[in-house]
């Protein structure tokens, strides 16, 4: 079993060029998942399926950095929410524990509760009492 965290950017309708870009600096490999990949209810438009709803460069080197595109029906503007902290791991056991100490913590706001996504068998997004957003996943093999 293994956890990590990872950097998680937060763009609107600019992820997929911030990834490709990171990936011509560092190389390595970039996957992307649409919004109108997802059979999820993402809150995004017909208009908006071609933004990224989960995204990710990884480099044999060990950078990793993970990115999406902020859906409309959600506020956004440039420097404010501009990062979650990302906690990814191999044990969905151990994820979801995680997970809900986070989720469970007084004053925590859970935003997207635990369960599957198009990009992981489990997923949620949880904002801790101090303010920090967190996305927690298990890791899946891409590519």
């Amino acid at each position: 079993m293994t956890v990590t965290s990872t950097l998680h950017v937060n763009f609107r309708g600019q992820a997929a060029e911030a990834l490709a870009f990171y990936q011509s600096v560092f190389g390595g490999d970039l996957v992307l998942v649409r919004y109108g990949d997802s059979d999820a209810d993402s809150g995004q438009g017909p208009d908006q399926a071609d933004q990224v709803v989960w995204g990710q460069v990884t480099s044999p080197s060990g950078f990793h950095v993970m990115a999406y595109d902020v859906q409309d029906s959600l506020p956004w503007s440039p420097g404010e929410n501009p990062f979650y902290l990302s906690l990814r791991g191999t044990d969905a056991d151990e994820i979801a524990r995680l997970g809900g100490a986070l989720a469970g913590s007084e004053g925590a706001t859970v935003h997207v509760p635990f369960g599957p996504s198009a990009f992981s068998p489990l997923y949620g997004k949880v904002t801790d009492r101090f303010g920090v957003t967190w996305v927690v996943d298990v890791i899946v093999a891409w590519g």
